[in-house]
């Protein structure tokens, strides 16, 4: 039996557009990766460069250009296209402009790919996949954004190393939205199974104090500030991070990751896209995690969906 080729389309290419197509080519997470951009320059000098090393990375091929139409027939379509954010700039205040990029993009896409899944990378994220959803018009769960999978993994990496473990035997999220009310999960993190509170040092003490767990909340919420005023943009993580949702999508994974979708009724919130763990496969989020929270918890994803929502209602 011929073996379907999957296609993996990636709007933009800026450094967030070309980072995810170079890591999912890389990591071979489609077999065909597509860049697109309207700056028909900079696609195509992108796309020679990534395929000059495509023989070095495996079966994945690497293609695209300026017209939309090279998305067509695309299983998955991550998008990155937008003004990017500006040192000082929040992510809520590029809404009104990446909003507007939206509108005449997504039925084209929608029109060229019906049945992909829908990826959105470009901030606000939690804002833009509200809209993108209602121009998109597709089934529940088709669109949604990357979230916190990127604010999750700088958690862990954090945590990883006050623990003195490899950060795969860290489990810990960033929940809410995808920007400045964005909250680590600390109440059910752990490390290697153990709660994070509960964990020892080799000389017996206990790494994760109360400040040291604010100044990492620090750290993850002000860490794209950072990257940004030092080199300009981030790139290289969020472009794994996008890689990983793919891979998550085009191999039916079922993999629980803290991606941002519409909610309607979790935790008592509709209307907003924030990041909760949801289960990633083929169709996209097949649903969202009920887990657990505190008080406080559920208090500050409350307060982050309400700084969504009043972004939402001002673009409409």
């Amino acid at each position: 039996m011929m073996h379907r080729r999957s296609k993996l389309s990636v709007i933009g290419a800026g450094s967030v557009g070309s980072s995810l197509a170079y890591a999912s080519l890389i990591r071979g997470s489609a077999d065909e990766v597509v860049l697109q951009d309207i700056n028909a320059a900079l696609v195509d000098a992108e796309v020679l460069d990534i395929a000059h090393g495509a023989p070095l990375a495996g079966r994945s091929t690497i293609g695209g250009g300026a017209d939309i139409e090279v998305t067509e027939g695309s299983d998955v379509i991550v998008v990155t296209a937008g003004a990017k954010q500006r040192p000082g700039q929040t992510r809520l205040d590029l809404a009104g402009v990446n909003a507007r990029i939206l509108d005449g993009m997504i039925p084209r896409l929608v029109e060229l790919s019906p049945d992909a899944v829908i990826v959105l990378v470009t901030n606000p994220c939690d804002v833009l996949t509200v809209l993108a959803a209602e121009r998109a018009d597709l089934p529940a769960g088709r669109v949604f954004s990357s979230g916190t999978v990127l604010d999750s993994s700088r958690l862990r990496n954090a945590i990883a190393r006050h623990t003195e473990v490899p950060s795969s035997e860290v489990q810990a999220v960033v929940l809410g939205e995808h920007g400045d009310s964005a909250f680590s999960h600390w109440s059910q993190a752990t490390v290697a199974g153990v709660p994070v509170e509960e964990w020892r040092l080799s000389d017996g003490s206990a790494p994760v104090t109360p400040a040291l767990r604010d100044a990492i909340d620090h750290e993850v919420v002000t860490a794209a500030y950072r990257v940004i005023e030092g080199k300009g943009a981030t790139n290289y993580a969020i472009g794994l991070s996008g890689a990983r949702i793919v891979e998550a999508v085009l191999h039916d994974e079922g993999a629980v990751l803290p991606v941002s979708s519409p909610l309607d009724g979790v935790h008592g919130i509709t209307g907003v896209a924030l990041s909760l763990p949801s289960v990633v496969g083929a169709s996209g989020v097949a649903r969202v995690v009920d887990v657990a929270l505190t008080d406080d918890e559920l208090d500050r994803l409350h307060r982050s969906a309400g700084a969504i929502a009043d972004a939402v209602d001002a673009l409409h």
